[in-house]
């Protein structure tokens, strides 16, 4: 069937492909930019046969520091990012979809390096705002369908999110910057280049940040240290990168509709006062809420107003990350016609759920105790291409293999008394009392991809494939209701194929087509090891991995004023996976999972950004989106239903002005109804949100103008839902899985350079 649809595309050659025109390995066009390239903020993906576009550093510099990459691409057509904080980098909350697909179906990677599917349980990667301060970042490019044919990732569903970090300079420079705000937020950044031009370059840099939460008690605090080297070796260029994250958060409550209503907008844990809440565990353990056991009679059996189950506030809830991440690259030609660009990389994940749970007792017999989740991973890889020209065709062949090694635990701590919790929020816990369950997984990929671009004229044709093996191992250590075993996923053939069309000097034509699979998921808590014994037995043979078929054309035009680009798309989504938690999502039960039928989606996108002269700017993009599941589910009736968390329309304008000394922009993002049902009867409404920047730069005898910079976000302080699904969808029924978007806030910074 693939065999026959391939060469049915070939040979008409009206289908998109996803691989990089120029590059089938897609690494981020800027991945060797400097600081003073890339003015152009969004460059749409010329030359591609597929919709892409690229932000500059340029656009990631007019963010308020310590902002995630992630919020930079909210921008772009069918980008939809969502998160509880100003920032955008408080994890729990933080959520990327593309098209209707999640962000467990997005690829993400940095340098090229895998950064894993964004999971908040840290299965096989890490988040970009832990694997590089955001100042360090060169670029960011999205591509919208199913992602390039070489991208280091097997979930590549719905798009993929490549990062690449700035290269060092040849001289010497040093930057800084300071920023205080809204939330007592402070945030600081240095780096220090030194190098020789025609020889070896290298940085070293140092990110800080602290912040309270806008609403209840606690802080959000993350450190980053990073180094980026480069030594020619004659013809060749020798690479490295090291980065180490220490980030600590405390939660913000999921809400409901119904707990909105009821408790309003600033509503949250009882984090600064643990006195409530050993109150509020007794209540629930005599009342019988929560099945502990009671051993507080005089607590009573009422709960205090305006609380009205064990579930509206808990002592706290928090996430605790420890990364060291790190790769070594070679790039060098062989003889005249090819080159080898190649990489090795490793991780190790150190991870921390916390929750502080009313529902099992501490041994000293109070009815509150701290749960954890608890994560390490040490996974290492190495990847690479061969390309070369041959005539009218640049041929690719790469290669990806990575090992993972992932242990994964709920573990449950004593609390120290009536009085005293026995650690802070922020503090990694120790001696536990009981582990409820623990697996050492192991997951083995192996990945390959070809490509052929032929340049015809005015016509671009690619085409190609990759395939991949995936391996999940699945070993309890205390099993504790969850599954081990062995399945895999193997596809060895997901064919790509497309055409770009030039138009006059400017214009282009696209078409293409793509075929991706999702590879199976290591973890207790998401997967096929997510379920019981039985159930992965019963289902282990007949699953079947998720898989997308996705058809894109379009037009797209630049030239030295404007960027723009008009596309429609097409996506056939099979094998959908759902897992259904067999109770509230934040008790952790075992999971049920099954294949359910597909999903179609189907929109059109459009971007246009101009240079509009004296310093002016303006970037307008909308997208339109209409995914529907396909087929029902038993007796649910949910075909023609809207996906979960996929708004029809996505609308932003921006306006910017730079003038060399005085700087700024404006921007809007509106946002239609999303449900987070699949019967679709329970939604949130759209919103329209503002954020601006200003700037004034002046000379002060240093190497670099000094920069002033205010910004500004939900600049008219809007009240609004932001996160679906922190606790996962539910069929129908309202259900505690929303979070709050942040106020406005307001950041002022100070840049310097040397």
């Amino acid at each position: 069937m693939r065999i026959s649809m391939l060469a049915l595309l070939v040979a008409t050659s009206l289908t998109p492909v996803t691989a990089h025109a120029a590059d089938s390995t897609a690494a981020a066009p800027a991945e060797n930019a400097t600081a003073s390239e890339a003015e152009t903020i969004v460059v749409v993906g010329k030359g591609e046969v597929r919709q892409a576009q690229v932000l500059s550093i340029k656009d990631l510099g007019q963010l308020a520091p310590g902002t995630s990459p992630l919020k930079a691409i909210e921008n772009l057509p069918s980008v939809n990012f969502q998160s509880a904080d100003p920032f955008g980098a408080y994890e729990w909350a933080t959520r990327v979809t593309i098209r209707g697909f999640n962000q467990n179906q997005i690829g993400f990677t940095m340098d090229g390096v895998p950064l894993g599917d964004a999971s908040y349980g840290n299965l096989n990667g890490l988040h970009i705002s832990r694997a590089s301060a955001t100042e360090n970042l060169a670029s960011t490019r999205v591509t919208q369908g199913a992602g390039a044919l070489g991208t280091q990732a097997t979930n590549n569903l719905g798009g993929t999110i490549e990062f690449a970090t700035l290269d060092p300079v040849d001289h010497f420079a040093l930057d800084a910057a300071g920023t205080y705000g809204s939330n007592n937020t402070i945030h600081g950044f240095v780096r220090a280049n030194a190098g020789m031009a025609g020889g070896a370059r290298g940085y070293v840099s140092y990110a800080y940040q602290n912040s309270d939460k806008w609403k209840g008690y606690g802080q959000q605090r993350q450190h980053v240290v990073s180094a980026k080297g480069l030594v020619p070796v004659g013809a060749a260029e020798l690479a490295g990168y090291i980065s180490y994250s220490d980030r600590r958060e405390v939660d913000y409550q999921d809400l409901s509709l119904e707990m909105l209503n009821r408790l309003g907008y600033n509503w949250d844990n009882v984090s600064n006062n643990y006195a409530l809440a050993v109150k509020l565990a007794d209540i629930g353990a005599n009342n019988g809420y929560t099945g502990a056991v009671a051993t507080n009679p005089s607590a009573g059996t009422a709960w205090p107003a305006p609380i009205t189950n064990g579930d509206d506030a808990y002592y706290s809830g928090g996430g605790l990350r420890k990364d060291t991440l790190g790769w070594v690259g070679l790039k060098t030609p062989l003889g005249g016609m090819f080159k080898l660009d190649v990489k090795t990389y490793y991780h190790d994940n150190k991870g921390r759920g916390l929750w502080w749970t009313p529902y099992v007792n501490s041994p000293n017999g109070i009815p509150l105790s701290l749960r954890t989740t608890e994560y390490a991973i040490k996974r290492g890889g190495l990847f690479g291409t061969l390309s070369g020209e041959i005539g009218a065709h640049k041929l690719v062949l790469g290669a990806w293999w990575e090992h993972n090694a992932f242990n994964q635990a709920r573990r449950y701590y004593a609390v120290a008394s009536r009085t005293d919790p026995g650690q802070g929020l922020l503090d990694w816990p120790t001696n536990p009392f009981a582990t409820q369950w623990e697996f050492n997984f192991a997951t083995e990929t192996m990945q390959y991809h070809v490509a052929d671009t032929v340049k015809l004229g005015d016509v671009t044709v690619n085409f190609g494939w990759k395939g991949f093996a995936v391996v999940n191992k699945a070993n309890p250590l205390i099993a504790g209701g969850r599954a081990g075993g062995r399945i895999s996923a193997i596809d060895w053939f997901q064919p790509t194929v497309g055409v770009a069309y030039k138009l006059g000097q400017h214009g282009e034509l696209y078409a293409g087509f793509a075929q991706s699979t999702r590879a199976y998921q290591s973890a207790t808590t998401t997967g096929p090891f997510s379920t019981s014994q039985a159930g992965f037995d019963a289902i282990k043979g007949t699953l079947k991995p998720e898989s997308s078929d996705t058809f894109e054309a379009g037009y797209r035009y630049a030239d030295s004023r404007i960027n723009a680009t008009l596309g429609a798309y097409l996506t056939n989504f099979h094998n959908r996976l759902l897992v259904v938690p067999t109770a509230a999502g934040i008790v952790g039960a075992a999971n049920l999972l099954s294949n359910v039928g597909g999903v179609r989606s189907a929109g059109i996108e459009a971007l246009v950004s101009a240079k509009l002269g004296h310093g002016f700017s303006a970037t307008a993009t909308y997208a339109y989106n209409d995914s529907t599941y396909r087929d029902d589910i038993g007796t649910l009736k949910i075909a023609g239903k809207t996906t979960v968390d996929a708004p029809k329309h996505l609308l932003r304008g921006e306006l910017g002005y730079d003038n060399k000394v005085f700087f700024g922009r404006i921007a809007a993002n509106y946002m239609s109804k999303r449900y987070f049902t699949y019967m679709n009867d329970q939604s949130v409404g759209g919103r329209t949100l503002v954020d601006a920047t200003l700037g004034y730069r002046f000379e002060a005898g240093l190497a670099k103008p000094v920069e002033l910079q205010l910004n500004a976000t939900n600049l008219f302080d809007v009240k609004y839902v932001s996160t679906l699904g922190t606790n996962g969808f539910g069929f129908s029924g309202d259900a505690q899985t929303l979070m709050m978007g942040a106020p406005r806030a307001v950041f002022v910074t100070l840049k310097a350079g040397l």
